[in-house]
């Protein structure tokens, strides 16, 4: 009896440990995200005020990804995604695009929802991975590029960097996309 108790708690404790972990790598991939947030949006925010749309896109092409990069760290991989992508290196992968759509389904349903997921799944390679993602809605500024009405200047300039773009056709509210945080586990 007491070495069956002591496989019970064995078990328990190893659990709690593991929903633990899972508490905090969704913590730690949740600050991951805020922060990229932050960041896009005193940049964009700053270049727009000073020069517009054109400096904001600027901002997008050329800096974006260097902050998501700098996020990259202690094993973390930072970036964006979206099922109607800018950029073809922002495209989703299975399980994001699975997520994208459930976020989509949920915000129908309950636009006030704070949407996020997690995942732990074993690659190919039997690695297993820590996956996070966190719904980026649309606010009234992101309309100027990825609204309806876009001005033909904004377009012309979007086709330059962006020759693939789908990013397009978003109102104040809607899901825009997601920033996506992963860690390899050891």
């Amino acid at each position: 009896m007491k070495y069956i108790l002591s496989i019970i708690l064995l078990v328990m404790s190893t659990f709690a440990t593991a929903e633990q972990s899972t508490d905090t790598l969704t913590q730690e991939a949740a600050a991951k995200a805020k922060l990229l947030g932050m960041q896009l949006k005193q940049q964009l925010g700053k270049a727009m005020k000073a020069g517009g749309p054109q400096a904001g896109i600027e901002v997008c092409h050329n800096v974006a990804e260097s902050i998501a990069a700098s996020l990259s760290t202690d094993g973390w991989t930072v970036g964006r995604t979206s099922l109607k992508n800018r950029s073809v290196k922002n495209a989703p992968d299975a399980w994001e695009s699975e997520v994208l759509m459930d976020f989509d389904n949920r915000h129908q349903s309950a636009p006030e929802e704070k949407l996020t997921a997690t995942t732990m799944e074993q690659n190919a390679h039997g690695q297993k991975t820590f996956r996070f993602m966190a719904a980026i809605p649309t606010a009234e500024v992101c309309t100027t590029c990825h609204g309806v009405n876009i001005s033909a200047e904004v377009v012309d300039l979007l086709h330059q960097y962006y020759p693939t773009d789908l990013a397009k056709g978003y109102s104040v509210g809607d899901i825009r996309g997601a920033f996506s945080v992963s860690k390899v586990m050891e």
